[in-house]
């Protein structure tokens, strides 16, 4: 097995539980779960802005590990309404452009902020 390397990413909120941002060995990445959350802590109450964030804070982890949006091989998407898919749908074409990941989506029945309506988290090969 490659060298790990795990990751505290700055500009990151801190993590709730006992994990970091996201882990490297070798062309691999995992990325952990993102929120939309910015680096204030401000939470915005539509889901589509929660989805941008959370893309942006999924980005910055991804770049941080030396990986941008094409090496990504597998998205899940954790959303607290299933219908908002249509509403994030126009944002995640907009980031992932050609490059179409595996992907699953998942309806929950919260995640670990009352506020949050939409989590994302990614794999990625870089080789």
């Amino acid at each position: 097995m490659s060298n790990i390397q795990r990751f505290m990413v700055p500009g990151q909120g801190t993590p709730v539980s006992h994990y970091c941002h996201v882990t490297r060995a070798g062309d691999h990445i995992w990325i952990s779960g993102t929120v939309g959350v910015d680096g204030d802590g401000n939470v915005p109450e539509d889901t589509a802005e929660q989805f941008r964030l959370a893309i942006a804070n999924l980005d910055a982890c991804l770049r941080h590990a030396g990986g941008r949006p094409e090496h990504i091989v597998k998205v899940t998407v954790y959303l607290t309404n299933v219908r908002d898919r249509a509403r994030i749908n126009p944002i995640r074409e907009e980031y992932f452009g050609e490059h179409r990941p595996a992907s699953t989506l998942v309806e929950v029945s919260a995640l670990v902020g009352p506020r949050l309506k939409v989590e994302i988290e990614a794999e990625a090969v870089v080789g």
